[in-house]
């Protein structure tokens, strides 16, 4: 028996973890014309030996303009999903973790350059750019090209992505989807008046802002295969006045729940080049549990986690049922096993590792050892 929260299992949908660790999407920025590459079976692999509950595929786009940068991973045609098989067929062999993906589409903060070198968006008539889409014809910054307003034939044809790159999640036998509507991204600038200023049944009221996003959860949801999870990430609030904020977070949640979403990543910011964000250990978790007071599925709380008691005590106060862990976890890709040591609680750990339990931590790895 488990004694501590961290440690203890939990289910979302019909997919059951051994702990509450999540391992959040990260992108690489790795990737030759949408197809992953040697360095993610490489980082994934590391990841999938970790300890961890769940370890979800970086933020996959669903549409080649859809990606952040031309070093992002697709999902949307043959090629990518092959180079994804090898990457999971390799993981795989060695690893019972449950993976899942996180599909999504960068609408106007697409077509940048890789963060190493600045990050800025490229123009459209540079070699590793092109022209960018986005709910209204409003740049991300002045000084970024205007993106196309998608008409209804555009919307028509990301809802046909999003089922595509589903179905192609499923032929791969990922565990989870996660849909990705936070950090500023397409649909996240659906949701937030400061990037939507449509006038037709996608702008406007509340309601009008989050039919899009809902819609997109509908269509994944019905290509996914019943019983799998089907989750959505979203950023709380824009840390900008006049901006999305928490209270339409909590109504996008409900109306989330009542289509069958099994969970909710609860992030923020993103999507305002001016935003003023309050940056500190937890600084996002009062959000996951605005989200978590007002519904009944599984949230999942992220931001400047890097303690072990800080993890705990996250999920004991009753803050978040789960917590997810980015770039703490490629600072030291053993952190499940380091809280676990902490707790003395156990983990799994692969076989050919077993041999490095220290001495003092003699039921670390008791019981757990992968048999792969």
């Amino acid at each position: 028996m488990s004694g501590t929260k961290l440690f203890s299992p939990v289910s979302i949908g019909d997919l059951s973890l051994s702990n509450r660790i999540v391992i959040a999407p990260m992108c690489q920025y790795s990737a030759q014309d949408g197809q992953m590459s040697d360095w993610h079976l490489i980082h994934l692999g590391t990841l999938a030996n970790s300890g961890a509950g769940f370890l979800t595929i970086e933020a996959t786009a669903v549409t080649p303009e859809g990606r952040i940068s031309y070093g992002d991973v697709g999902l949307y045609d043959d090629a990518c999903e092959a180079a994804m098989r090898r990457v999971l067929d390799g993981i795989r062999r060695w690893s019972d973790m449950p993976i899942g993906i996180q599909l999504g589409h960068a609408g106007r903060k697409a077509s940048s350059e890789v963060p190493w070198k600045g990050g800025s968006q490229l123009p459209p008539d540079n070699a590793n750019g092109w022209k960018t889409v986005a709910p209204s014809a409003v740049p991300f910054k002045d000084s970024y090209d205007v993106p196309t307003a998608l008409d209804s034939d555009g919307l028509a044809r990301l809802r046909k992505a999003f089922a595509d790159a589903t179905a192609r999640a499923a032929r791969l036998d990922l565990a989870a989807v996660q849909i990705h509507g936070a950090h500023g991204y397409l649909l996240h600038q659906f949701l937030s008046p400061l990037s939507n200023k449509r006038t037709d049944a996608y702008g406007g009221s509340l309601e009008n802002r989050m039919r899009f996003p809902l819609e997109i959860f509908e269509t994944v949801r019905a290509a996914f295969p019943a019983g799998k999870p089907v989750t959505m990430r979203v950023s709380a609030t824009d840390w900008a006045e006049g901006g999305w904020n928490i209270e339409e977070t909590v109504a996008f949640a409900h109306a989330l729940e009542e289509r069958g979403c099994d969970a909710i990543h609860v992030s923020s910011g993103g999507l305002a080049f001016n935003q003023e964000i309050a940056i500190g250990p937890n600084y996002q978790v009062p959000f996951a549990r605005a989200v978590k007071a007002a519904t009944h599925m599984p949230v999942i709380a992220v931001g400047l986690i890097t303690e072990f008691e800080q993890a705990e005590a996250i999920l004991v106060t009753g803050d978040a049922d789960l917590i997810a862990i980015a770039r703490a976890a490629l600072y030291d890709p053993r952190w499940p096993w380091h809280a676990a040591a902490h707790f003395g609680e156990t983990v799994s750990a692969p076989s050919q590792y077993l041999r490095s339990q220290p001495r003092q931590y003699r039921t670390l790895f008791d019981g757990n050892a992968s048999q792969k």
